[in-house]
């Protein structure tokens, strides 16, 4: 950084203070007794304007030191599905050691709206806020920014920090019912024994007890023998392995598009549910056999950002990697 822009640095205000409706009137009232005492020559109006300028400075002075080291921190939902509200979290503290903050509020700044609010905030107390937002296409988006405002005390004038940018969140497809028809698809996937660990009967291995494991598994007689709490571990009764495959790219028509990304979507996390593996093939989209809370959420991503131009090209450059191995049932959703 060069000298001559560091004054540019370090005069830039960190908040800005703007009136409210009362302080307008104040301000008004201030330049009312300002003009007539300097044609009168009164010494009562003098001092009214004195008491008029000092309460302006009071309030001026004690929004700063209510603000001043109030730090907000957004966190964004885990999972955001478009169209649905979901909750956002923010972590409100006073790094002061020993001045409270009073009257802290927490607000959006486009559109302006307050998003949470805190009477008092003690030295170094933290506390967690939350509001709903709703997102109404999938897709990635950025949370707005907040700034942290105060009209401590006498609510004449708003004492706001700088705008505190928003993170980006993956806002999946909209929750819907899976259609019967794709189901219906994936009703054939199961007729064979799936030999890994599942939800069925048969004993797929036996292995040492941890903390969360279902009681009601546990091998007495081996955990006996063995002087180690033992516990079985089942064998998934079918092997539900499915792919979805995305048919065209969806370029011609949007809403289709969304719906079928939609019922995409909704098929995945069915089949998932009940211990399947589930891949995704498609024009720029190939995701392999997964299962488990992680593989669904990079499923539901894909498919949140999933846009028809890129695909085109991958369509053009030859379509996916590979196709539906054999003995893996394949549901077909066509996005049009």
């Amino acid at each position: 950084m060069r000298w001559w822009h560091l004054p540019r640095v370090r005069w830039r205000p960190r908040r800005t203070i703007r009136p409210t409706r009362e302080g307008w009137w104040c301000l008004a009232v201030t330049v009312g007794l300002g003009l007539t005492a300097m044609n009168t020559g009164n010494n009562l109006l003098y001092l009214l304007e004195a008491m008029v300028l000092s309460l302006i400075v009071v309030s001026g002075v004690l929004s700063e030191q209510s603000v001043r080291g109030v730090r907000v921190v957004v966190r964004p939902p885990d999972d955001v599905y478009a169209e649905a509200p979901c909750l956002v979290s923010a972590r409100v503290r006073n790094t002061k050691r020993r001045r409270p903050s009073f009257s802290i509020g927490v607000d959006r700044v486009k559109p302006s709206g307050r998003l949470a609010y805190l009477e008092r905030l003690g030295a170094g107390e933290e506390r967690l806020v939350t509001w709903e937002e709703t997102f109404p296409r999938r897709g990635r988006h950025a949370l707005g920014a907040v700034r942290v405002t105060t009209r401590f005390r006498f609510g004449l004038f708003v004492k706001l920090s700088m705008p505190i940018a928003g993170q980006d969140v993956i806002v999946y497809p909209r929750r819907v019912p899976p259609p019967p028809a794709l189901l219906a698809q994936a009703a054939g996937a199961g007729t064979a024994r799936a030999r890994r660990r599942g939800r069925g009967q048969d004993l797929h291995d036996l292995r040492e007890y941890r903390s969360g494991d279902d009681p009601r598994l546990i091998h007495w007689r081996v955990s006996a023998r063995t002087g180690t709490l033992t516990v079985r571990e089942l064998e998934a009764e079918t092997a539900q392995d499915a792919y979805l495959v995305l048919r065209g790219d969806g370029a011609r028509d949007a809403a289709r598009l969304e719906q079928a990304l939609a019922d995409a979507a909704a098929v995945a996390a069915a089949l998932l549910s009940r211990g399947a593996r589930v891949g995704v093939l498609g024009a720029g989209v190939d995701i392999p056999l997964g299962q488990g809370g992680s593989h669904a959420r990079t499923i539901l991503t894909a498919l949140a950002l999933y846009e028809p131009a890129q695909a085109t090209a991958s369509v053009r450059d030859g379509g996916p990697a590979r196709g539906v191995p054999d003995g893996v049932r394949a549901v077909v959703v066509d996005l049009g």
